[in-house]
């Protein structure tokens, strides 16, 4: 007779909400009967799940603002590497951009989309919430958990003070219309950026 359990006995074994086991029995990761409103699950998916075959594959996602940053770039992904490994976890892709946290069309941003919505990882580990966009995290998180992928941020964004999530917002709004309108490597662009930072400083 093959045992069933209930969705939170099976996210207690797997260190996840009830929620999440939910959403992944929806979107077909997880096989489970429904009796009557609720869903059971087989042994044999909470082994499988156990044995690290959806749990633990996760993408590592990164992003600097620009090119001058390819070296802060590189201490993040080296840093989300050894966190990942640290938990355990198995790293199926690692994603970088090098844009602005308010443009919706990075190459990276769109390959995430793709992996998240194959149903071939169960985690996109990221260091701060704004690496993966600057406004409408929650948009995302949620469309995310959609498809039964879980977004794991490392760092709360709440350390930040007020003020210095304010200036970071005002300069990531700056720098993304100054490079629509002079360039994303114009001179001018770089001009005007310097320039509001230099403001900000000065206040």
């Amino acid at each position: 007779m093959v045992r069933l359990y209930r969705t939170g006995e099976v996210a207690k074994r797997l260190g996840v909400s009830a929620m999440t086991i939910r959403r992944w029995v929806k979107s077909g990761k997880i096989k489970a009967h429904k009796i009557g409103k609720e869903y059971r699950i087989p042994e044999s998916e909470v082994l499988r799940l156990l044995e690290g075959k959806l749990l633990d594959k996760v993408v590592i996602y990164a992003r600097v603002s620009s090119r001058d940053q390819k070296e802060d770039l590189g201490r993040q992904v080296e840093y989300l590497k050894n966190y990942c490994s640290s938990k355990g976890y198995q790293v199926v892709k690692v994603i970088t951009d090098i844009s602005s946290g308010l443009n919706e069309n990075r190459k990276g941003l769109k390959q995430l989309f793709k992996l998240v919505e194959s149903g071939e990882v169960g985690k996109v580990v990221i260091t701060y919430r704004d690496r993966l966009t600057r406004f409408g995290f929650e948009y995302l998180e949620e469309y995310f958990n959609s498809h039964g992928v879980e977004i794991e941020v490392i760092f709360d964004d709440e350390e930040k003070t007020p003020e210095k999530e304010l200036v970071e917002d005002l300069l990531a709004v700056v720098t993304s219309f100054a490079g629509k309108l002079y360039g994303a490597r114009s001179h001018k662009k770089k001009h005007l950026v310097e320039a509001v930072k230099n403001a900000l400083r000065d206040d």
